[in-house]
Formats: structure tokens, sequence, C-alpha cells
């Protein structure tokens, strides 16, 4: 607006100066106008002004008031959240209870018995599905064992062929194969009943 104003003055102005050299009437009175136009815009520019300085305190007496609502609410779901989470971590805290608050009965170990033996069937079950250690084939046994069919016994997902009396076997599915053909497929003589030691004395 300010600008408009300022060139209307111009204008007026240059034209008052070209009335004065020509001597014309007609460029005075455009000058005239063109200033009195100025006036009327600088005086609507000024009453909007001061329309917008008195409704400017009141729009910011209510934005404060706002954050002010704003800060009180997000102050009082903090002091909600913290009890809750006091109360989270004193509870975590608190070892596990029975249904009268009494400590909940925990199974002591029997004096006298180290902690590890208290899962005597778990373990017996982990040493029996742990297959036997690898049997140590000397070179001249290994040279009888591979042209043999003799017929030895595998157990599937094992890794050891095993004669047919092997105690390790007590209990498990068996699958009868020759002993040389195990050891094409990749299966290991079993060291707890020595199937090349066995076959291979029995056939010298």
């Amino acid at each position: 607006m300010l600008y408009i104003v300022l060139l209307l003055v111009l204008a007026a102005l240059g034209l008052l100066v070209t009335a004065l050299i020509t001597g014309t009437s007609l460029w005075a009175w455009v000058s005239i106008g063109l200033s009195v136009l100025a006036g009327l815009l600088l005086l609507v520019d000024w009453l909007r002004r001061r329309k917008r300085a008195d409704a400017g305190p009141d729009e910011d007496s209510e934005e404060p008031a706002d954050s002010e609502d704003s800060d009180a609410e997000a102050a009082e779901e903090k002091d909600e959240a913290a009890p809750a989470e006091e109360d989270a971590e004193q509870t975590a805290l608190i070892p596990a209870t029975g249904e009268l608050g009494d400590p909940a009965e925990v199974p002591e170990p029997e004096l006298g018995k180290p902690a590890a033996e208290a899962g005597p069937q778990s373990e017996a079950k982990a040493v029996r599905d742990t297959p036997p250690g690898v049997e140590e084939t000397a070179p001249e046994d290994l040279e009888v064992v591979k042209e043999l069919e003799d017929e030895v016994v595998v157990v599937d997902e094992y890794p050891r062929y095993h004669l047919v009396d092997c105690g390790w076997l007590s209990g498990r599915d068996t699958i009868p194969i020759g002993v040389g053909e195990a050891r094409q497929l990749g299966f290991t003589p079993c060291a707890r009943c020595g199937p090349d030691a066995v076959l291979a004395a029995a056939h010298r």
C-alpha cells in the first residue's frame, strides 16, 4: 500500500512540474487528483492498521491462555504417568508371592547334593542321545573292511555304524546296511562296539 501511495505522489509531483513548464491547467488538475487519491489510500491504510491494533491484544491474550492450558494438561498427564511407572518398578523388585502375600514356596535342593543333580533324567537323556565316539581303525583293518559286505546297522540321523549287539542301540530303530556301503555313505565306526576291528579280525 505504501509503495502505491509513493508512486502516486511521485506521479502527481511530475505532473505538477509539467503543468508549470507547459502552462496547461489540465496537468495541474490531474496532479491534484492523484494527490487526493494518495491521501485516501493513506487514510484507508491507517484505519486498517488501527483496527488490527485494536483486535491484536485480544488475540494475543487468548493465545497465552491456550498455551497455559496445554502446559497444565501436559503437567497433569506427566504426574499421572509418574506413579504408574513407580508402581511398575516396585512390582518388578517385589519377589513372587503366594495368594496371601506369603513368599512363594521354592523347592530347595537337598543338603549334600549339588545343584547339577536336580535333573538326573534330563542328563541321562542327553547322554543317551549323544552318539558314541569314532573308532580308531588301524590301516590294515581299514583295507579289509572296505571290501567287506558284512551287515552292520545304523540309526537314522546319527553318524555311526554299529554291530548288531552294540549296547548303545538299546531301544532304537536300526537300519541294516553293508559295512562297505556304510563307509561310502559317510558313516564312521562306533568306538563302543568297534565294528571295524571285529569284522577285520573275523575275516583274517
